[in-house]
């Protein structure tokens, strides 16, 4: 919807609403079992406020786009994708609370782990403790050097996630991932898409060759992969765009990032469940929307685990079981994508989606399950409209049109 439209629609009240989103939470059925892991696992908490609200089916980008955190996020907050490209680095340094310049080109990187022959064995390092990649952090910082006057600042993010940012003039953000998305092959060389981002690819291959030969002897962290290399462009945010103060309640660094992208305030690292939940009842008076994210439901669909995925699913449903007491005008729980753990990676595949308000039109949905979901009186939609119909439940869109 264009800005100045939505802005004339847009009002305000005391009304509340929380979106509720497990990361990754779609998938499919694996092995022996015919069910998804959604379907699979007990939430009596979900299903009843499926039955008491409306469900359906989202995509995040359009059908059969597989997307990555950035772009289903900034859906669900009602941005985009297609318009609003960020990459994911600059969300992992917003995420790590570091402070971006119009001079920075942010990547993510990930410690990995190469064979003998130079080609990825792990891309993630199996998962290394956040204090081991501190310590390479630290042992990077204290060795490598980059030519020219061009500054770097390398951030852990966590286990074995981490932050790039080179900081000089006429930095390009045009370059491709040099995670080759697969093992068995060898890490890609950047190439960059333009004159600043050529210059910038040079720093870039600096830096990881330096980094390859001074880790050659760790293990299982023997090199680096980095993505999502962008340079940093302000949104406007959730309060200019839809008159709501907002906070988003996160463990993982990128997604406070993304919180952070669209003008969120950002609530301190919750440690465990039960600090998200004391962190959302005390600041309940206090903002209009909530984004509050789990990540489990994503790194078990990735490592393929599906047993533990459905365990994830059932421990946040029983988390779910608090919300009644807020007593929300609008509550949405849903996911930025599928990861099921059949494919061990996100997917295309629409994710199913509950919204409930005392002026939802309950559909014949009594379940929280993807095949269920399709049913619902949402029906299946582009991800980025769901932000308008949450806004239309709690009373703060007026009508348009005379």
């Amino acid at each position: 919807m264009k800005p100045e439209i939505l802005k004339e629609l847009i009002t305000t009240n005391d009304s509340k609403i929380i979106f509720l989103i497990m990361d990754g939470l779609g998938g499919l059925p694996m092995g022996k079992h015919a069910d998804t892991e959604l379907e699979t696992a007990s939430t009596p908490i979900l299903d009843q406020f499926a039955t008491e609200g409306i469900c359906g089916a989202l995509d995040p980008v359009s059908p059969g786009i597989t997307p990555g955190s950035g772009p289903g996020h900034l859906a669900l907050f009602g941005y985009d994708p297609l318009e609003f490209l960020i990459g994911r680095g600059v969300l992992s340094a917003l995420g790590v609370d570091f402070t971006l310049t119009g001079r920075d080109v942010a990547a993510r990187l990930n410690f990995c782990t190469l064979d003998k022959e130079g080609k990825v064995a792990d891309r993630r390092a199996g998962r290394i403790p956040t204090e081991t990649n501190q310590r390479l952090c630290e042992k990077i910082r204290a060795n490598v050097k980059l030519s020219d006057g061009i500054e770097y600042f390398l951030e852990t993010e966590s286990e074995h996630r981490a932050v790039l940012v080179l900081r000089g003039d006429k930095l390009g953000g045009d370059i491709n991932d040099t995670d080759p998305q697969k093992i068995g092959l060898p890490p890609r060389e950047p190439v960059g898409g333009d004159e600043n981002s050529r210059r910038t690819v040079k720093y870039v291959k600096e830096f990881l060759s330096q980094v390859r030969t001074l880790l050659k002897d760790e293990h299982p962290a023997n090199m680096l992969l980095a993505r999502g290399f962008a340079r940093f462009d302000p949104l406007p945010t959730m309060e200019e765009r839809y008159g709501l103060k907002s906070l988003a309640i996160a463990q993982y660094p990128m997604y406070r990032g993304l919180g952070r992208l669209v003008g969120m305030d950002i609530a301190p690292k919750p440690p465990t469940y039960e600090a998200m939940w004391q962190t959302l009842k005390e600041n309940w008076k206090k903002y209009d929307f909530f984004f509050i994210h789990f990540k489990k439901t994503d790194s078990t669909g990735e490592d393929g685990d599906y047993e533990k995925k459905v365990h994830v699913i059932e421990e946040i449903d029983r988390w779910c079981g608090q919300l009644r007491e807020l007593n929300p005008a609008v509550l949405v729980v849903t996911g930025d994508h599928s990861t099921p753990s059949a494919l061990k990676n996100h997917s295309w595949h629409p994710v199913p989606v509950l919204l409930w308000s005392q002026y939802s039109r309950p559909d014949i949905v009594t379940r929280f399950g993807e095949r269920d979901c399709h049913k619902g009186a949402i029906g299946r939609m582009a991800t980025k409209h769901l932000i308008m119909l949450a806004l239309a439940n709690a009373l703060r869109l007026k009508k348009f049109g005379a």
